[in-house]
């Protein structure tokens, strides 16, 4: 897709964009605000796989289809000092994961550390946006939820597991965070769905068939997936010979977090589908907050944790590359990059950008688009 197919949207009113939609959509101004929040700071590192890309598909869409509400209902229904169990009752995820998070954060104040689990829950957006309000709070950050069925077990063909991310976030001294936000299996549906978006086949290996074959056509996975025609490798690829099953089991493990320590919905369950018709997903999300304090001086954990990354990042190279990352340096450079460019959006997208602002009736939006 050439540059000519892109337009740039300034974050500022990026914001005020997607926030309009989700009040458009019923959602209260505050809960709006934050579920904005959590979509633009994906745009803003980068992680187009989960920013605007998915306002329509993903909450839009499911609001419109009456299988997510606009107002989260956040119901405590088990509390310790240190653990909560919340029923979000299918309210919108990044609200009630907001709000778990700073629970789990203000436990960890008090006795070190605090874990909130979700139930009856929908799609939180990036799941490093909540181990970033740990880290905010001078704390490590963990995160996972479990979702749509998506990944093959290692060996098999059938979509069991959801792309389950296992996201760990830390405080540096440096200008940004140790922060690792990624799913558990090679490629996750959002990444796909961009690729369909700008007309591009994806690597082998991302998805296989019924076969146990590898399938590149972004359109048509997305469709199959649904079908389960077709099945997401886990992380590390397929078989065991570059480490598939390791993301087989890191999968598993968020999809026990997610659901067992809240006797909630699990793998097939959470396809969304029941009796040939379109139901609320009832994903589940867990948050664990630990107090770096408690432990150690912060300031000391932050040097230290420093030392370490710039370590890494110093280390020998490969002829030919010329950086090494650490987790969390990607997204600041592109953030850097963005905050005076902003955000990219391909012809597709401002499509369904252009259906949303119509249906709700949007004023104030048409300088947005050649």
């Amino acid at each position: 897709m050439s540059e000519n197919d892109i337009v740039r949207i300034d974050f500022e009113t990026m914001e005020k964009l997607m926030t309009d939609v989700f009040k458009g959509l019923g959602v209260p101004d505050n809960d709006a605000r934050i579920c904005t929040d959590v979509l633009i700071t994906a745009d803003k590192c980068g992680i187009d796989s989960h920013g605007i890309n998915r306002l329509k598909p993903i909450y839009f869409d499911r609001i419109r289809a009456g299988i997510q509400f606009p107002a989260a209902n956040f119901e405590i229904i088990r509390e310790g000092p240190t653990t909560a169990v919340v029923d979000g009752h299918d309210g919108m995820g990044m609200v009630i994961s907001n709000r778990a998070m700073e629970l789990a954060i203000s436990k960890a104040k008090e006795f070190g550390m605090g874990m909130v689990i979700v139930k009856n829950s929908t799609h939180y957006g990036i799941a490093g946006y909540y181990a970033s309000l740990a880290i905010k709070a001078g704390m490590i950050g963990i995160t996972g939820t479990n979702a749509r069925p998506s990944i093959a077990p290692t060996f098999g063909i059938d979509n069991m597991l959801g792309t389950n991310p296992l996201t760990f976030g830390m405080p540096t001294d440096e200008e940004f965070p140790f922060l690792i936000d990624c799913a558990t299996s090679v490629s996750q549906r959002g990444k796909i769905e961009v690729f369909a978006r700008e007309n591009k086949e994806i690597p082998k290996g991302w998805v296989i068939d019924k076969n146990g074959k590898t399938k590149t056509d972004p359109k048509q996975i997305l469709i199959d997936l649904v079908e389960g025609k077709a099945a997401l490798t886990p992380l590390g690829g397929i078989g065991e010979d570059t480490g598939g099953h390791k993301g087989y089991g890191y999968a598993t493990v968020v999809e026990i977090l997610s659901a067992a320590l809240q006797g909630g919905s699990y793998m097939q369950m959470l396809s969304g589908i029941k009796d040939g018709q379109r139901t609320p997903y009832h994903l589940g999300h867990f948050f664990i907050a630990i107090d770096v304090s408690a432990f150690t001086e912060l300031d000391e954990f932050k040097k230290t944790t420093g030392e370490i990354l710039r370590k890494l990042r110093s280390s020998k190279k490969i002829p030919g590359q010329d950086r090494i990352y650490t987790a969390g340096e990607k997204e600041y450079l592109t953030w850097l990059d963005r905050k005076d460019k902003g955000v990219p959006i391909n012809r597709e997208l401002q499509k369904e950008i252009k259906e949303m602002i119509k249906e709700l009736d949007l004023k104030g939006y048409d300088r947005l688009f050649r």
